[in-house]
């Protein structure tokens, strides 16, 4: 028997995040570093040697590569950037991850 389970909206699931998200980033990108209220991280999706030019904001969960221009506005769209996923395949991970759903 199917039981119905409420989508879980984008904007929980980056409250969430939010909520734990240096210890979420530290696992994501174990080898950044909290500089303030950002974590400074080599970015893996490039062959990136030097802290510095990848940062994510943890209070709003903005992030951005500034060496390569790729950005965004919160946590579930770094986890897509990062997992090389879509952001509803992200957004599922995540809630799972979370248990959300």
């Amino acid at each position: 028997m199917y039981h119905y389970r409420p989508q879980v909206s984008f904007a929980e699931i980056n409250r969430a995040c939010l909520a734990q998200y240096p210890a979420l980033l530290a696992r994501w990108l174990p080898d950044g570093r909290l500089c303030g209220r950002e974590w400074v991280a080599l970015n893996p999706t490039r062959p990136d040697r030097h802290r510095g030019s990848f940062c994510i904001n943890v209070d709003c969960g903005v992030w951005a590569d500034f060496a390569t221009g790729d950005k965004g506005r919160d946590p579930v769209s770094l986890y897509a950037y990062l997992h090389y996923l879509s952001m509803g395949e992200a957004a599922r991970s995540l809630a799972k991850d979370l248990g959300l759903n």
